[in-house]
């Protein structure tokens, strides 16, 4: 991460926040789908795209903190337009399930935030038994992401509107296992390691965004992918490493940004004029940063999106 005061091409630095980067945009067009809109970085997105004028869903596993979190924006910005539905992104039933409900209501779609995610959890299998790091941070919003693509693209051709994808990555994704995606061990429990596997998940996002990024260009659709790494803050991700979590909450005000600053690179992703037609790119501090040498491995984008597909049971775009 670059020093808070440092501004990039952009003009915004890791000082800025969601707020800053919105400033003066209108999204009164646009609507929106956040997932783990209920807490932390996904909570501040859904405010301040709200705030923007976009209509946005918030796709949570639990409705009644949605539900919550909606009534405490309303408070503030009684204007705001926003519904709170049901999505477990562990679930390929539940991702599946919202897809078609949110298709029923025949909304738009401009804007897809994969926001949710969850970090170094003891191994756990999903209920479609994957891994649950790799099941909710990259599947599930693989998944997700090609369900939805056929309404992002119709949205994108009658509105004559870019549409973007954003997906949260991290700068974990340096710390992933040496192989990078290990294809043949996804569920292997005896060489399991919580921070790898973490690092493993966050680098799929930015290969997904990679090969979404390729694969719009080749078939000349107008929506963007892009990955990025929010910053490192202090939010619930951090709930199974206590001593981090404590090390964190006694420092973090000197050292970590603010959520209202960690939301901001999603939020200049989704609505920034300058980032219109950026695709394939790994931002970080509102500007557009690097990944590893892995997550510029365009052939092992193309390996882990066949991966997906075969583990989903999704057809090509």
């Amino acid at each position: 991460m670059w020093p808070f005061w440092w501004k990039g091409a952009s003009g915004f630095s890791a000082h800025s926040t969601a707020e800053q980067v919105t400033h003066g945009i209108d999204g009164t067009a646009l609507t929106a789908i956040i997932t783990g809109a209920s807490s932390g970085i996904g909570e501040e997105t859904t405010r301040v795209l709200a705030l923007r004028g976009v209509h946005v869903v918030m796709a949570v596993r639990n409705t009644d903190s949605g539900n919550q979190v909606r009534a405490k924006i309303l408070k503030d910005t009684p204007e705001a337009k926003i519904d709170v539905m049901k999505l477990d992104l562990s679930s390929m039933a539940s991702v599946r399930s919202f897809a078609s409900e949110f298709k029923s209501l025949d909304l738009p779609l401009n804007l897809l935030i994969n926001n949710a995610g969850i970090m170094a959890c003891p191994y756990t299998l999903s209920s479609d038994n994957i891994e649950l790091q790799f099941a909710t941070n990259h599947l599930g919003h693989f998944l997700l992401t090609n369900l939805l693509l056929d309404t992002m693209k119709k949205t994108a051709n009658e509105s004559n509107t870019e549409g973007r994808i954003v997906i949260l990555s991290s700068e974990g994704h340096r710390y992933a296992y040496r192989e990078g995606i290990r294809f043949d061990k996804i569920n292997d429990e005896a060489s399991y390691n919580t921070l790898q596997a973490y690092g493993q998940s966050k680098l799929c996002n930015i290969l997904h965004a990679t090969e979404l990024a390729r694969l719009f260009k080749e078939q000349g659709v107008n929506i963007t992918a892009n990955s990025l790494h929010p910053g490192s803050i202090m939010t619930n991700l951090l709930r199974y490493h206590s001593f981090i979590n404590t090390l964190g909450n006694a420092v973090g005000k000197y050292v970590l940004k603010s959520i209202p600053q960690g939301a901001a690179t999603t939020c200049y992703a989704a609505l920034h004029p300058q980032a219109k037609g950026v695709s394939g790119e790994y931002l970080m501090d509102n500007n557009i940063s690097s990944p590893n040498s892995q997550g510029k491995d365009t052939d092992l984008a193309k390996k882990l999106w066949e991966f997906s597909l075969s583990l989903t049971g999704e057809e090509e775009l």
